[in-house]
This record gives structure tokens, sequence and C-alpha cells, in this order.
């Protein structure tokens, strides 16, 4: 009878060693999951950045490329003016 106890009392030692391990490692995963998700998050509002200056950025560059944008600058900048164009200058500044 008391090999029959002892072996008992060994299975039970074991389920329960096996048990803690599978509970141990269930919550270590679960911390690992979760920091996995935090750093999607951060990735994902990264990138969700990045599209917005991309957008931003095509923006500027269409900006650019246009005439109106091309003869502001022309204006402002370089001085220069169409022909035939009347030109006031401001001598109070």
């Amino acid at each position: 009878m008391k090999k029959i106890n002892l072996k008992n009392i060994y299975k039970k030692i074991l389920i329960l060693v096996f048990a803690t391990y599978v509970i141990y490692t269930f919550f270590a995963q679960q911390q690992t999951l979760n920091a996995y998700k935090a750093e999607e998050k951060k990735y994902a509002s990264q990138l969700e950045e990045a599209q917005q200056k991309r957008e931003e950025l095509e923006e500027t560059k269409n900006t650019l490329n246009s005439d109106e944008y091309i003869e502001q600058m022309a204006r402002e900048k370089l001085d220069m003016y169409l022909p035939n164009e009347r030109v006031y200058i401001d001598i109070g500044k």
C-alpha cells in the first residue's frame, strides 16, 4: 500500500509541477503578447504620421510645380514682373 501511495504522491507532484509550468508559461506569453501589442500601436502611429507627412510633401510638390507658385516666387524673391505690368513701389517703406 505504501508503493501505491508513493506512486500517487509522485503523480500528484508531477501534475502540480506541470500545471505550475503551464500557468507560468501562459503568463510569460501574455506579457510578451502585451509588449508586442504596445509595439504594434507605436509602429501604427509612426506609420500614420509618415503617411500624413507624405501627403503634405505631395501637396507641396504639386504646388511647387504650378505656374502660379513659380510666378509668385519670381515676383517676391527675384523682383521679376510680366511685360507691360505696372509696378507700384511704396516709398513710405
